[in-house]
């Protein structure tokens, strides 16, 4: 089976983790020696895919609950920051239950998650960048189907995760309560579980959990040049995983920064943050948390803008 670039969603849009842990001494040699030699070469210089990328975007990455179903919500909605010129990646989870302001809907207000069942990727976008005032770049939305196949091509052998006697019981595994390991439909049911105390809180940290963990199991497929030199046929096949308007110049481009700026850190958010909203009820759209959008924009804005000390 072919190595996959993705870390889930998040390497899906930013190539996050395979070069985490890259030298820069050999990613400069291989790059220095895909520059033309002559006046011929240089007329191809603008399909070079080493040409690097220098500006900070934001992703909004999108897990839908379909299985090639043609309606679906967003299961899981985050939104990463790159900065080609720091050493960590910022992500954002964003609570699916979230009341927000939905542009031209019927009842206004209603679930985050629901603007991706009513108007797809580009109303989900605009309602994140009109409630949290966030400007997004790109978008890349995977479903049940294509996580799968990449969690079995990333992480063949599994990721170690500590399973409940909840969660045995819930998946229907032979399994004892403790550390596991656990592989492709086994860990999008572990990220999907929520029958338990913490509830979609839970889920949004092993939703991080995963991705973290899959930053690590991808850093070897590039830590030598000839790993490097592979780069554009392997991004190539990982986007068929994936909707994205990403295009494939500009996902080598990206993955080609991450060769001269390793990344080394995946930094977390959840919104809404702790203590900036309420449970409520209403009958066009269920319980839902009622946030204060003052503090949690703000709180955003400080994480996304922050100098790492």
């Amino acid at each position: 089976m072919k190595k996959i670039l993705i870390v889930f969603l998040l390497a899906a849009a930013i190539l996050s983790g395979c070069t985490s842990f890259l030298q820069k001494e050999n990613s400069k040699d291989l790059l220095e020696n895909s520059q033309p030699e002559n006046k011929s070469e240089e007329i191809n210089q603008e399909k070079n895919p080493f040409k690097i990328s220098n500006e900070t975007r934001n992703f909004l990455l999108i897990g839908v609950d379909s299985r090639g179903e043609e309606d679906s919500r967003s299961d899981a909605i985050l939104l990463a920051r790159y900065e080609p010129s720091g050493d960590s990646i910022k992500l954002v989870s964003l609570m699916r239950d979230s009341y927000v302001k939905i542009p031209d809907y019927t009842y206004t207000y209603s679930k985050l998650n629901h603007a991706y069942y009513i108007g797809g990727k580009e109303l989900l976008k605009e309602t994140i960048e009109q409630n949290f005032g966030v400007p997004i770049d790109h978008t890349a939305v995977i479903d049940f189907q294509g996580f799968i196949k990449m969690l079995d091509a990333i992480a063949p052998d599994g990721i170690e995760v500590n399973v409940t006697s909840a969660m045995i019981e819930d998946m229907g595994l032979e399994l004892e309560p403790g550390k596991q390991k656990l592989k492709g439909s086994d860990l999008l049911s572990y990220v999907r579980f929520r029958h338990d105390g913490q509830s979609d809180f839970g889920r949004v940290d092993r939703q991080q959990e995963i991705l973290i963990s899959l930053k690590d199991q991808v850093m070897n497929e590039f830590s030598s040049p000839a790993g490097i030199a592979r780069l554009p046929d392997i991004v190539s096949q990982a986007m068929k995983y994936v909707e994205t308007d990403l295009k494939l110049d500009e996902a080598l481009s990206i993955g080609a920064s991450f060769l001269m700026n390793p990344v080394t850190e995946i930094e977390t958010l959840r919104v809404p943050v702790s203590d900036s909203y309420e449970n409520k009820t209403y009958e066009h759209a269920g319980a839902v948390l009622q946030i204060n959008f003052e503090e949690n924009t703000e709180a955003l804005k400080q994480f996304l803008e922050a100098e790492k000390k």
